[in-house]
């Protein structure tokens, strides 16, 4: 049984007597009525309600028509996890519940008191018959009705800000994460490197090196240089460059082969160019010496690492700026490939601690994007960060791009960017999929997902003029992100 069921009408106004003809002259929607006109509220009842009862409950329908005497009613709507959120007061005086009646819809808040209350209720036979014979009350109704549409507007207005404000904020921190704990690995990282070359540096002085053997380092270290940055190959290529240089090094009786290879295959350095380091270097000495190699490329890449990463910063609280401001940005052109390759850089210890296997398919001749928009680089956070937490340990994931003609125009010249990201996890249910980009809305474990991810992503993508579309089944989701490759925002 509801509480409203359970409000005791303590008896019917038969008459109305001189005191409460007086307390009647002060509710607003009823001091315009004559002597006579006020006896139309004869019939109504008059209930009495202790402190902290309720009157209705959200959700309940609508029978009721109030005015409220003496006391005082709290307003406020039940929200997600027993969170309650106050809306305002109703003050002795006020006449309440026209708004579901007149719309014919359930009470949309709980109204309790807030201390000892005193009521007039009328029924919705009462209400309506009120409403037909007092031409001045249903005037005085009506406008108290438009007068509450309006505030609950103007709150529903200001609610809707706040949400933005908390998404954009979630979505701010949620971002800064990745390269923020980025750039503190990898100078962690880069503070070790540097001790182990000067350990090395030390070895190396103590052996007092040849001529040749300094020409050699010395040409080795130019050329590690000469490379600003990792070279960008396919899965197939560079798995295939890290295993021949590996099985190399280990002929050599290289230590830590395996680990130095991919950091040294990742600026073009292959068995070929290491022959004169094995020339000159005998023994432990030829380990040492690519050691130290491998801890410079390491070293400087990583010095790439934290600037990509403070650059990511930058750009997100630009890009921020931006949106707060809703200024225009400067056209600008970028490559889709190095987007999505810095931002696998910056993922990598995610990539490395489930031991996943990637597969990379970047389109050579992919055409450069022209647009105003930011935000790019959100995009590929979500999907492959997504991704990672949809596979299992040893899962798969695959980053492919491509360029494709507009479908049904064959006559355009101007190509569509197209980036695919995919992954062997165990799929979005079915009944989930038609929700993903809602603001709020998670199929990850409770502490684990925001909800924001995937929205901030569709929202991103159509500032770009593009498109999102996903499959999923178990064993393979696909997200297939669709840009055109000139967009300038309106």
């Amino acid at each position: 049984m509801s509480e409203q069921s359970q409000v005791v009408q303590n008896k019917v106004i038969e008459t109305i007597t001189p005191e409460l003809f007086a307390e009647l002259r002060k509710v607003p929607i009823l001091s315009s009525l004559t002597d006579d006109e006020l006896h139309c509220v004869e019939g109504v009842g008059e209930i009495h309600l202790g402190k902290d009862e309720f009157l209705v409950h959200q959700g309940e329908a609508a029978h009721f028509f109030w005015i409220l005497l003496e006391g005082e009613i709290r307003v406020f709507q039940s929200q997600s996890e027993g969170h309650e959120g106050t809306i305002y007061k109703i003050e002795s005086g006020n006449a309440f519940g026209e708004v579901p009646l007149l719309a014919n819809i359930p009470n949309g808040v709980n109204l309790q008191t807030t201390m000892p209350s005193r009521l007039l209720q009328l029924d919705e036979e009462q209400f309506w018959s009120l409403m037909t014979s007092c031409p001045q009350v249903r005037k005085a109704i009506l406008a108290n009705m438009a007068q509450r549409f309006q505030k609950m507007q103007s709150m529903t207005v200001q609610q809707e800000k706040m949400v933005s404000l908390g998404t954009l904020a979630a979505g701010l921190m949620h971002e800064l994460n990745n390269p923020g704990a980025a750039a503190r690995r990898a100078a962690q990282q880069l503070r070790e490197n540097l001790m182990r070359m000067h350990e090395l540096s030390l070895k190396f002085k103590e052996c007092d090196l040849t001529k040749e053997q300094r020409h050699c380092m010395i040409d080795l270290q130019a050329q590690a240089l000469a490379v600003k940055q990792p070279l960008r190959m396919n899965s197939l290529e560079q798995s295939d460059a890290e295993e021949a240089l590996a099985e190399w090094m280990e002929s050599n009786n290289i230590e830590n082969a395996w680990k130095m290879a991919p950091t040294l295959v990742s600026i073009g350095m292959d068995a070929k160019e290491l022959e004169c380091a094995r020339n000159e270097f005998d023994g432990p000495l030829l380990s040492e010496a690519l050691s130290w190699l491998e801890a410079m490329v390491s070293s400087m890449q990583l010095v790439g690492t934290i600037e990509e990463s403070i650059g990511r910063v930058t750009d997100l609280v630009r890009a921020v700026k931006s949106y707060a401001y809703e200024g225009k940005g400067l056209k600008q052109s970028i490559d889709i490939n190095d987007s999505i390759h810095a931002t696998m850089i910056i993922l990598a210890h995610k990539l490395r601690e489930k031991e996943i296997v990637v597969e990379k398919n970047f389109a050579p001749d992919l055409p450069p994007l022209h647009s105003e928009c930011t935000g790019l680089n959100q995009i590929w956070t979500n999907l492959i960060d997504n991704a990672i937490d949809a596979v299992p340990q040893h899962g798969h994931v695959r980053v492919r791009t491509w360029a494709e003609k507009k479908a049904g125009n064959p006559d355009d010249t101007q190509a569509d960017l197209c980036i695919s990201v995919s992954d062997n996890g165990v799929g979005i249910p079915l009944e989930s999929q038609p929700l993903i980009f809602d603001p709020f809305y998670t199929t990850k474990p409770v502490g684990v997902g925001t909800g924001i991810g995937l929205g901030i992503v569709q929202r991103i993508v159509e500032q770009y003029g593009g498109i999102i579309r996903f499959t999923s089944e178990p064993g393979n989701t696909e997200f297939v992100v669709r840009l055109p490759s000139d967009h300038a925002k309106d």
